[in-house]
C-alpha cells in the first residue's frame, strides 16, 4: 500500500515536473478549503493539518483549514455551507455522520465544486457526490484490532469512545467487538483527557474481569487510559491498544506496557486530497478510487522508530 500511495504521489509531481518543463502556465491562483469535525486541540488533526499544508505547498496552492471548535455537526455543515458560497476550486471534507453533513455535501457538488472525504464516511462519499475518499474502512480496522487482542488473551473489554456519535468511531467498537468475540463494553468519555483517565479508571474498579482497553485515539483516550491501568496498579496485566499514534503511546509500546497502535497515516489524509484537487484543477486528473491510508499495526517491533516522526507531526 505505501509503494501505491508513493507512487501516486511521484505520478503528482511528475506531472507537475512536465508541465513546467514544456512551459505550461501553472495556475497559482487556485484555492482549495478543508472542513473536517477534528478539533484544534487533537493532536490527531493537527497532523492531518500538517499535511494539508504541505500538500499545499507542494502543489503551489492555497489552502484554507476549518473545522468547529467542539464536536459540532450543525456548525460543521454551517462550515461547509459558508465554503460552498467562496467557490473554491476544490473542496476536502470528513463525513461522521451523513444525515447532518449529507446535504451541505451535496449542495457543493451541485455547484460544481469538486469534493474529496477524508478520514471518516467511506461508505457514503460516493453516494454523496464526492471524486474519491482517503482513509482507512473502520469496521475492518476494528476488527483486526479485536483479532490480534484476541490472540493476545483478550476477553472482557472496554471501548473508550470520545465522541459518541460519531459513526466511525461507532464502526471501530463494532468491528473491534465482532473481531475480540468476548464481552465488549462501550465507555462514554469527552476529550478531556482527565475525564478520560477517571471514567477509565472507574471501569476497571467495578469490573475486575476487564483485560483488555482498546482506546480510539491515541493522546484523547490512549495515554489516559494507560495512565488509569497505572493508578490501578495493573500495568502489564491489562492489554492496552489504542487507535492512531502519539509519541507517548508509541513509546510505552516499545517499552511493553502498551499492546499495539494503529496507525491511519493522517498525515496522508491531508496531503494527497491536496494533492489530488490541485491536478484536478491543472489538468483534470484525478485517481479512479478510493485511496486506503491505513490501517498499519504498529506494535513493540515498530514502535521505536515511529516516534520520533509522531513528535514531529507526521505519524
Amino acid at each position: 500500500m505505501k509503494s501505491f500511495l508513493r507512487k501516486i504521489v511521484l505520478g503528482a509531481a511528475v506531472v507537475g515536473a512536465l508541465g513546467a518543463a514544456s512551459g505550461v502556465a501553472i495556475a497559482q491562483d487556485i484555492n482549495i478549503i478543508a472542513v473536517t469535525h477534528g478539533q484544534a486541540n487533537d493532536p490527531f488533526w493537527s497532523v492531518v493539518k500538517n499535511g494539508v499544508s504541505a500538500g499545499a505547498k507542494d502543489a503551489g496552492v492555497s489552502i484554507d483549514y476549518r473545522a468547529p471548535e467542539t464536536f459540532d455537526m450543525v456548525a460543521m455543515s454551517q462550515l461547509i455551507d459558508a465554503a460552498v458560497n467562496q467557490k473554491p476550486a476544490g473542496l476536502i471534507v470528513s463525513i461522521p455522520d451523513s444525515s447532518a453533513l449529507g446535504p451541505s455535501i451535496q449542495k457543493a457538488v451541485a455547484a460544481g465544486i469538486p469534493v474529496i472525504s477524508i478520514n471518516s464516511g467511506s461508505d457514503v462519499s460516493k453516494s454523496l457526490g464526492a471524486l474519491l475518499h482517503v482513509g482507512q474502512d473502520e469496521y475492518s480496522a476494528g476488527k483486526a484490532a479485536g483479532e490480534k487482542l484476541k490472540e493476545m488473551g483478550g476477553k472482557v473489554a472496554i471501548c473508550v469512545n470520545q465522541e459518541v456519535g460519531n459513526v466511525s468511531l461507532d464502526q471501530r467498537c463494532q468491528g473491534f467487538s465482532d473481531g475480540l468475540a468476548g464481552t465488549v463494553t462501550i465507555l462514554p468519555v469527552s476529550n478531556d483527557p482527565a475525564d478520560v483517565r477517571a471514567k477509565v479508571k472507574a471501569a476497571l474498579s467495578s469490573n475486575s474481569d476487564i483485560d483488555t482497553v482498546m482506546a480510539l485515539g491515541a493522546s484523547t483516550a490512549g495515554e489516559p487510559s494507560l495512565a488509569a491501568v497505572a493508578d490501578a496498579g495493573m500495568t502489564g496485566k491489562i492489554k492496552v491498544a489504542t487507535f492512531d499514534l502519539s509519541a507517548d503511546f508509541l513509546k510505552a509500546v516499545a517499552s511493553g506496557e502498551a499492546a499495539f497502535a494503529i496507525d491511519q497515516q493522517q498525515f496522508l489524509q491531508g496531503y494527497l486530497p491536496v494533492v489530488f484537487l490541485a491536478n484536478y484543477a491543472k489538468y483534470g486528473l484525478i485517481p479512479g478510487g478510493n485511496v486506503p491510508s491505513g490501517p498499519n499495526l504498529i506494535t513493540k517491533e515498530k514502535a521505536a522508530q515511529v516516534v520520533e516522526l509522531s513528535a514531529k507531526g507526521i505519524r
